[in-house]
């Protein structure tokens, strides 16, 4: 079989766009869409057909190109049922532990609500990589705007058990300022440390910094920590539970 081929592109001001291909079928899928004029300009350039939409959040700048990339192409939209009054022409609706298919390849819906009701994300496990959208980023997580800090504890948590190896693609370019803020907060980690040059130096020479890995985050990325000593005792929170931790790393992420 083929290997799957990803498009993966920049567009409004921080946003990743993504193309996925099965060359042998032919079916290509975007995940979410963002902007539609970038996302069909793309798919012609890669000389692809878009045939799916895979929406995995209802906020504008995931879902607020659906019916201009459907009128263009006839693409079919999946999206998650929990949001079906929320995203644009959703044709399949699909919940935890569905399958969604692209050709010959499959990718499970896994359900990560906290930074909007109804999130998902799809993980491809034969090729071991998964979209993520705004649920985790690197050395990130989303913005809490509809659920709770154990909602998306539970969420993360659930993407941290993929294997190590698992490319994560998010949707935003975030990392620079998500390392900034990942060193106040776990300031002697060894990991996170190389992480952030690493990044200084990717985003000097304009490259990307995603996709990254799980194995990478769960070294690094402070939200997926919070069960950690170190970091527990920077936060002078030794006694609290996980998800009491993650709230506070959030909570100062989002004044940081």
């Amino acid at each position: 079989m083929s290997a799957l081929e990803i498009r993966q592109f920049a567009c409004l001001s921080d946003n990743y766009g993504y193309l996925v291909h099965d060359p042998q079928s032919g079916e290509t899928a975007t995940i979410d869409t963002p902007d539609p004029e970038v996302i069909l300009s793309e798919a012609k350039a890669a000389g692809w057909t878009i045939t799916q939409v895979w929406n995995t959040h209802h906020h504008w700048d995931h879902a607020g190109g659906n019916e201009a990339i459907k009128a263009a192409t006839g693409a079919r939209i999946v999206g998650p049922s929990y949001d079906v009054d929320r995203i644009p022409g959703i044709d399949h609706e699909v919940a935890d532990g569905d399958i969604v298919e692209l050709g010959a390849f499959r990718a499970k819906v896994i359900f990560t609500p906290g930074h909007t009701r109804g999130h998902i994300c799809f993980f491809f496990p034969s090729e071991k990589l998964a979209f993520v959208g705004d649920t985790m980023f690197a050395l990130g997580c989303g913005r809490l705007f509809e659920g709770t800090p154990a909602e998306m504890w539970h969420s993360l948590n659930r993407l941290a058990n993929l294997p190590d190896e698992t490319k994560i693609y998010c949707a935003h370019e975030y990392t620079a300022a998500n390392a900034a803020f990942a060193l106040s907060v776990d300031p002697d980690n060894t990991d996170l440390q190389a992480y952030a040059v690493m990044v200084e130096a990717e985003r000097a020479r304009g490259e990307p910094t995603v996709p990254t890995t799980i194995g990478a985050e769960k070294a690094a990325n402070p939200f997926l920590r919070a069960g950690d000593p170190a970091l527990r005792l920077h936060l002078d929170m030794i006694r609290e539970e996980d998800e009491d931790v993650f709230a506070e790393i959030r909570r100062r992420k989002d004044n940081f």
